[in-house]
């Protein structure tokens, strides 16, 4: 099994991963994931069908928020800023050949962001998305 994970953007702190399935059924599968696991589903924002409302059209992309306070609060008591870039967000996307991927944001890379690359918290979050993600683009 190949998953091929793009570091075209790790400089930002973008993890990317080529799905075999559309940006909708991936962003399904990654939905059901974190549901089984007992993360909370706060919101699934369809941007086409928002960029179809004001006569634009958009390759099909939809975001995904999800966490618990659980995995968040232990990360904000290392620095509450991180609660900027909580809940975690995963996105699912079409590029321009068709090609659907699968991004999230870096927890190692938040915790730099606010600096404190030392938070425990950032790997176990870190663990836990790739494993989401592996699991949602597997075959």
């Amino acid at each position: 099994l190949s998953l091929a994970a793009t570091s075209s953007n790790a400089a930002d702190g973008l993890i990317s991963l080529k799905s075999p399935y559309s940006a909708v059924v991936t962003m399904d599968r990654l939905e059901a994931i974190v549901k089984q696991k007992g993360l909370n589903v706060f919101a699934r924002i369809d941007h086409a069908a928002g960029a179809a409302k004001v006569g634009k059209t958009l390759r099909p992309t939809e975001l995904l928020i999800f966490g618990n306070a659980q995995g968040g609060t232990p990360f904000m008591e290392c620095a509450q800023s991180v609660g900027i870039d909580l809940p975690l967000k995963a996105l699912a996307w079409e590029d321009p050949t068709g090609q659907s991927w699968l991004s999230y944001n870096d927890p190692e890379y938040l915790a730099k962001r606010h600096k404190v690359s030392t938070c425990p918290v950032a790997a176990n979050l870190k663990k836990a998305l790739s494993g989401f993600a592996e699991a949602t683009v597997a075959k």
